[in-house]
């Protein structure tokens, strides 16, 4: 049996994944039930997969953070403690992650191989352009927006679908989360 891959990812309202300027994570719009909701998606067994960038970004991010600090929110400490695969022809190991895995190579090639062996379902956070080439490929099963109330026109980075191909999607799933952020979860297929 084929293991399900989700796309998990944090959007602006129009498209950025995060951004600039006076801009915190969560934009400043994380509430209780939010927190809640994002700890038990992954409080279920799964495995994660990152592009190299990523994964930069978060070994950085946590190395920088206390325990008392907002990156340290428990479902981050609970991504941070699952299996992950780290899809990178760049970076060398070790990695300084718990349960990491360094796999070089393309990571369409590498999703296909994970996507049969594996024996729970896959997910990655972030992770954009690693995923929009998956999402291609046709390897993305589910992508999950979780889309906060703020639009970013003058300090928006990232925009999570920049060059994507096109794409039809099947609303499967959706949820209000603290009475303003909205999680949405899609089918993807080509279009």
């Amino acid at each position: 049996m084929t293991a399900t891959y989700t796309f998990d990812v944090f959007s602006s309202l129009d498209g950025y994944g995060s951004a600039g300027a006076d801009w915190t994570g969560y934009w400043g719009k994380q509430g209780p039930e939010l927190l809640d909701h994002r700890l038990a998606q992954y409080a279920t067994e799964q495995r994660m997969v990152f592009g190299a960038n990523t994964f930069r970004a978060f070994a950085r991010m946590l190395a920088s953070s206390t325990e008392n600090s907002d990156v340290r929110d428990p479902w981050v400490t609970r991504m941070r403690n699952l299996p992950t695969t780290v899809v990178s022809t760049t970076l060398e190991g070790p990695l300084d992650w718990p349960d990491a895995t360094l796999v070089s190579g393309d990571a369409v090639e590498v999703v296909a191989r994970l996507k049969e062996e594996s024996d729970v379902p896959l997910r990655s956070h972030g992770s954009l352009s690693l995923n929009r080439a998956l999402m291609a490929a046709g390897l993305v099963d589910r992508v999950q927006v979780t889309l906060f109330p703020v639009i970013t026109g003058q300090s928006g980075l990232e925009p999570v679908f920049r060059g994507a191909a096109d794409f039809d999607l099947e609303l499967i799933g959706n949820r209000t989360l603290d009475g303003r952020t909205q999680e949405l979860v899609y089918r993807p297929t080509l279009h």
